[in-house]
């Protein structure tokens, strides 16, 4: 079927722009069925040819249904050694995901809670010994302390003993 050049090009800009209309698409469908159609629009031929051929293609065809049914109602022979192998691959995958998961908790658990307190002496008595200068020296900051707290004791005495004397003007 002959077509202006001009209106094959607008035709077919129409169609890649989905705004055909069922009677210009079959225009181009006839149109690509002929054998006149130039060489820069061989691949749009084809697939106009394409489709053509696949929408006489039918599923109604009975070797179709019947291999269909056949490969649905068929078991496969292997199926169990293929779904115990399958199974064993996937608890496999559980066992080292948790395995994953538990080691990096634990590294985490690691690194934020602080070292325990090793034992620096061997010795027990050289470990008294260093405690008592330990406790010695707190106590020492202790007496310190109730020294500058007597003191404050005493200012505030004297600070209440002239609030409470009258004033004599």
């Amino acid at each position: 079927m002959p077509m202006d050049s001009s209106k094959l090009q607008q035709l077919l800009q129409k169609y890649w722009d989905g705004n055909t209309t069922l009677e210009e698409e079959q225009l181009l469908r006839d149109y690509f069925q002929s054998a006149a159609v130039p060489d820069e629009l061989r691949d749009v031929a084809s697939m106009f040819q394409y489709f053509n051929q696949a929408k006489k293609n039918s599923l109604n065809d009975i070797t179709f249904d019947r291999t269909l049914i056949d490969k649905v109602t068929t078991k496969p022979k292997s199926g169990r050694v293929r779904n115990l192998v399958f199974n064993s691959m996937r608890i496999a995958a559980g066992v080292v995901v948790v395995m994953a998961a538990t080691w990096f908790i634990k590294k985490e658990i690691r690194q934020s809670t602080p070292q325990e307190v090793v034992d620096t002496y061997d010795d027990p008595k050289l470990a008294f010994e260093e405690t008592k200068k330990a406790l010695l020296m707190i106590s020492k900051s202790f007496g310190t302390a109730e020294e500058q707290a007597r003191k404050i004791n005493l200012f505030n005495e004297a600070q209440e003993e002239i609030q409470k004397t009258p004033t004599n003007n």
